[in-house]
């Protein structure tokens, strides 16, 4: 087998490593129950419920783009997609005499569905002082003002909540 045959079965086998591992894999938020009971106990009053879920960050693989002509990789120092859940969140708490009357004790309630959150952390764009080789030039390469760039952070998700009482 040639060496260029070699060289282009890694690449192309860096390339779809790579791609199957761009995207990082959202993980389940570890759920937790807020213990109130002491404070009922102690005080005598009703406590709220609480129930949250702690998010897991998952660091995905970095993306790296090589464009042909350039002689450095894009972004330079590529930025890093982080994927979490952030859990289901319930809050319920009694409401006592909520129109004066206790027939209309009541509870409280603020929730929020579990959602998929991803973040990007910015990256470094270069640009080479130099150009390709030249053939007009003997093959010297040029000289070109060099370019130094960030690219934005990014955060996505849809987190929701719904307030109730009933």
């Amino acid at each position: 087998m040639k060496m260029t045959a070699r060289g282009s079965i890694a690449a192309l086998m860096t390339c779809m490593a790579a791609a199957g591992g761009a995207a990082p894999a959202a993980a389940d938020s570890v759920p937790v129950s807020v213990p109130l009971d002491a404070v009922k106990t102690t005080l005598g009053v009703d406590t709220p419920r609480v129930g949250t879920g702690v998010p897991v960050p998952v660091v995905g693989a970095p993306e790296v783009r090589h464009h042909r002509g350039d002689l450095l990789p894009t972004p330079v120092v590529p930025s890093l997609p982080v994927g979490t859940e952030l859990g289901r969140t319930l809050v319920s708490t009694p409401v006592p005499n909520l129109l004066g009357d206790p027939a209309t004790d009541s509870e409280g309630s603020l929730s929020s569905p579990a959602t998929d959150l991803v973040a990007r952390t910015p990256g470094v764009v270069l640009g080479a002082p130099l150009t390709m080789p030249d053939g007009n030039n003997s093959g010297i390469p040029d000289l070109t003002t060099p370019k130094l760039g960030l690219t934005a952070p990014e955060l996505t998700g849809a987190p929701s909540a719904l307030l109730g009482l009933g």
